[in-house]
Formats: structure tokens, sequence, C-alpha cells
């Protein structure tokens, strides 16, 4: 436990110095690198590196992310699991492919035939892949994209019921500490999975895909991460009358029956501590790759690139969940390190936005093949040199049909599909609490952002789809 929430202060000090004699250069490595890619679920940006709550306990991901580039204004291409996983994996935007919501796990039959997935993509390509937990929305796995998947032991997890706080008896919404010890806990096992590829010989190149599941619902997890934190742990930062300056359709996805449910029973502190303790178990399986990678005889030749499908909103503008268009909800970790670079500066920072949608050309070009030419995106090689390159452009967010958001460094613009806005000034606004679409003094910006909106918008593709989700993708909500 210690050794994974703790930096290893000797070997950073040894770093700093050997890494501030250099400037950067991709180092000569003998064939493609390998590539390890962990895939987070639900993590907002409530981690000690993106700065998101003050008391987040991360010390592996913040280790990684000052070794590799950290790209602290990274958003999502969906706010929603399956359309975010969906437009990353097969690297096209749900506005071009039509999938805005939720869709059972038959669909990547059909998705297989018209697109080529990353790890279908890097197994063509000469890769070994090897999968682990949540990669896609779905647990299916197919041959023509994993060498070998991960099928885990099921363990029921018992939780401590003196500690918990549940709503209605639901498994799903529940918030507290497990009983079990770690080799129990579903996560802890797909990281498992990943070491034990890193400690084997691989005659080719390898992609290796580790999915953790926390901190996704219920917000369960070890005794030992609810302990690093206080109880009651910080708020986040609230406005009373937050969403007054906001859209009918921007209302429309606020999930005021768990906010009303929190409130109700002055639980919204456990909630968030849970939160937090599952991000620091998830940080703890992170750093249990991430060691077991630095002690392989892959430890100069792999690029680990880490991401969260989507944010997360824990009480502000009253929202709980994910399914919005604000910063809470769109705004992720993402890190991509390269171990090749032997004299890499530490602490690179891209400040400007970007969308994990550019994480498949990206790869693509590291390892030196060319994407299928559907794919969306731009590569971020040349942010990966030099993190002061400007961007082809900045991200876009959708969330079901005509509802988009756009963010580059400074400001976050939302167009909803009835032509209603938003607009806000990230330098002075980070809480986004001041919706400025109505002031004639940022009229100009407006007009920039709007002009990176979608010209043409797919259909939404129905085949498969979860009827739930067509709410809950707020594909064109209806006023109430």
């Amino acid at each position: 436990m210690k050794k994974q929430l703790t930096l290893n202060l000797k070997s950073a000090i040894g770093a700093a110095f050997f890494l501030g004699l250099s400037t950067l250069a991709f180092a000569e490595a003998s064939g493609p690198p390998n590539i390890v890619m962990i895939a987070i679920d639900d993590m907002n940006d409530w981690t000690g590196f993106l700065g998101g709550h003050p008391q987040a306990i991360t010390p592996n991901m913040d280790s990684l992310s000052k070794k590799g580039v950290n790209f602290p204004n990274a958003q999502c291409p969906a706010p929603g699991c399956s359309p975010s996983r969906n437009a990353i994996l097969y690297g096209v935007e749900p506005f071009n492919s039509g999938l805005y919501a939720f869709y059972g796990h038959s669909i990547h039959d059909e998705l297989i035939e018209k697109y080529t997935s990353l790890p279908e993509f890097l197994m063509e390509n000469g890769y070994e892949t090897f999968g682990a937990g949540k990669i896609h929305h779905g647990s299916r796995e197919f041959p023509q994209e994993w060498s070998d998947y991960h099928k885990p032991t099921r363990h029921k997890l018992k939780m401590d019921m003196e500690q918990l706080y549940q709503v209605g008896g639901d498994f799903k919404t529940s918030f507290g500490p497990t009983l079990n010890p770690y080799e129990e806990h579903p996560d802890h096992k797909v990281a498992t999975y990943g070491v034990e590829v890193l400690s084997k010989k691989h005659e080719k190149p390898f992609f290796l895909a580790v999915g953790l599941v926390k901190p996704h619902l219920p917000f369960l997890a070890p005794q030992d991460f609810f302990d690093l934190y206080p109880d009651p742990v910080d708020p986040p930062r609230i406005l009373e009358d937050d969403i007054d300056d906001i859209p009918w359709v921007g209302k429309s996805f606020i999930k005021r029956r768990d906010n009303n449910q929190f409130n109700q029973d002055n639980a919204w502190d456990r909630v968030r501590r849970a939160y937090l303790a599952c991000i620091s178990w998830v940080d703890y399986n992170v750093g249990r790759v991430l060691e077991a990678l630095e002690e392989s005889e892959y430890a100069d030749n792999t690029i680990v690139v880490l991401w969260s499908d989507h944010g997360y909103a824990l009480g502000e503008k009253g929202h709980f969940r994910k399914f919005a268009l604000w910063e809470d909800t769109t705004h992720v970790p993402f890190i991509i390190w390269d171990t090749r670079e032997h004299c890499a500066d530490e602490g690179r920072t891209v400040k400007d936005g970007v969308s994990l949608i550019n994480i498949y050309r990206t790869l693509a070009e590291l390892i030196g093949n060319k994407t299928p030419e559907y794919v969306d995106g731009y590569s971020l090689v040349p942010q990966l040199k030099d993190p002061s390159a400007p961007v082809a452009g900045p991200s876009i967010c959708t969330w079901g049909r005509g509802n988009y958001t756009i963010r580059d460094t400074d400001f976050r613009y939302i167009r909803y599909f009835d032509g209603s806005e938003e607009l806000y000034a990230h330098l002075d606004d980070p809480d986004e609490w001041t919706n400025l679409a109505d002031n004639p003094d940022f009229a100009s910006v407006k007009e920039r952002m709007s002009a990176f909106l979608p010209k043409e918008e797919a259909p939404l593709w129905t085949d498969e789809i979860q009827e739930w989700s067509i709410v809950s993708s707020a594909d064109r909500p209806q006023r109430k």
C-alpha cells in the first residue's frame, strides 16, 4: 500500500537531475514500440495532477503526468460510456457515425464490419493484443481484435453495512467500503492480468489494454482507500442559482432526482468521499501496472496512454453523474508517456483543448502506420515533441443529435439542437457560473467557436440501441 501511494523520492530526484540535463528527443529504439493503454471509467478531474479536488490522492497518476505529456484540458468525445468508447476505439465522432446513444453488446458485430477498431488495427499491423476489463462498452471479445482477453473469476463484493450508504436497496447506488481482500476486486484482477502480460517474453510488439471500472457506480473500494480521506471531505464549489442562465435543453440534462435524494438524506459528503476513495483505488492499480512496466524488459520501448471515457458531476449545477456538456462531465485525465524519450523534460503540458478522438491517429503515427481513411481527429505527435505546438483544432464533444460543446484553451461554447447557447470564459470563470452567450462583448468568440460545429450530422444509429439511453443521451429531448 505505502509502496504504491508514496512517490519514490529518491528516484524522482535522480530522474529530475538526469532529465534536467537534456531537451526532448525521441530516442532510438529497436523495433516498433509496445503500447500500454489504461482506460478508466467515469473519472473526472478529481486527481492530483489536474487539481479538480484539493484532497484527491493519486500519486501514481501524478508521477505519470510528470514523466509523460499531460493534457490538462482534454475532453471526451461524448459524456457517456458507450458513445465515448465507440468514438475513441473506432476513431469516429458520434456526429459522423450516428452512435450517439448506448447500445447492446451485439452492436460490435456490425461495427467490426464497418470500421477497424484500434486493437484490430494494431493486430493487423503486427501487434499481439491483450485486453482486460472494460475497454469497449460491453464485455464481448472478438478474435479480430484480441490475441488474448482476460477471463476473470467472480467474487461477490461484501459491503461494510455499518458504513454503507445505499439508495433504495440498489447495489448500483451503493457508496462505502468493501470487506473483501484486494485480490477479489475486479480492478485488482484486471491490473494483475496486465502485470502478468508485462512479465512475459513477447516475440512481437504488443498492445496491452487495461480497463479499470472504477470510479464507476457503485462507489465501492477497500477500506484502506476510504481511510485516506477526512470525513467530511471538501465539497466542490457550487453556486446556488447557477442554472438560472442555462437554456432549458441544458437544464433537461440535470439529474435532479439524484441531487434531491442526496440532499434529503444529507448524504452528499458520503457520496463524494466514496468517489475519491474509488479514484485512489484506481490509482493504486494504475501504479501496479506502471511498476510492472518499469521493472520489465519493455521499460524503454513502450508508449503508455491513460484516459478516462468522460467526466463526472458531483453536485455542480445540481447534477450527478455524466450525461451533460459542462466541464465537470466532459473534462478527463489524458496522459501519453513515450518511454523511448529518455531525455525528455519533466512536466510537459499541452494547454490547448484536445479530444480523446485523437488517440487513434496519434498511436498510428507513433508506430509508423497510416490509419483507415475514415478515422477522425488528428495526431498529437507534434505536441508530444513540442507541447507548445498549436493543435489542429479545438475539441468537440457530442451529446445526442444537435447538442455540441467546443472547448479551446480559454472558452467553452455549447450549442443545443434548438439553437440555444452557452459560453464560458474559463480564465475568469473556471466553474462555468456565468453564461456569456448573450453578452455582445463576446460575439466574436461565439462566431469563432461556432465555426467548428459539425456541418453535417449522421442520423441516429438505431440497431441494438438501448431504449433508455435515447432519453439519457439527450437526443432532442421534449420540452416539459
